[in-house]
């Protein structure tokens, strides 16, 4: 494996052991590089800042992109010390990171409390099975908006 992989990749667990002993959140970390440098770096606060969203990920997304002043992170790689959850995984797609290297898996992650691998497993079903019940209320008016959308000249796609 390249020593840069490793490198990354232990950065993003020492901040994940560094944050969880100060009692910020549970046992995760994320570095975002981009040309071989760490230009990001976040840690799970979801207890601290009483943020259900604040996942190490997350936070490491929101400061490469605050600091590179972009939406898109194309060009740079999240290293992260845990396989990502959905959400986190979501995160990266829409801001268009090249790769994700991980440690630890889901199941991993489900052996010590976490709930990853269940909400993994809740995506694939219909909506009617999932434990949190989810209703579709289909009205025009929002129908309207997605239509507006469709024809602003001016809009920015992401």
């Amino acid at each position: 494996m390249c020593e840069s992989h490793v490198q990354h990749m232990q950065r993003a667990i020492d901040l994940s052991a560094e944050r969880m002993r100060m009692g910020a959140g549970g046992p995760f970390g994320a570095v975002v590089v981009r040309d071989g440098k760490i230009i990001a770096e976040g840690f799970n606060k979801v207890t601290s800042a009483n943020d259900p969203t604040a996942h190490a990920e997350v936070s490491a997304i929101r400061e490469a992109c605050e600091l590179l002043g972009t939406f898109s992170l194309k060009g740079c790689t999240i290293y992260t010390s845990c396989e990502p959850c959905p959400m986190c995984l979501a995160a990266i797609y829409w801001a268009r990171l090249d790769a994700i290297y991980f440690a630890n898996t889901r199941q991993d992650a489900a052996s010590i409390g976490f709930d990853d691998d269940h909400i993994y497993n809740e995506i694939p079903k219909d909506i009617g099975d999932r434990a949190v019940p989810t209703v579709h209320l289909d009205l025009k008016e929002a129908h309207d908006i997605f239509e507006e959308w469709r024809v602003k000249p001016d809009k920015v796609m992401y």
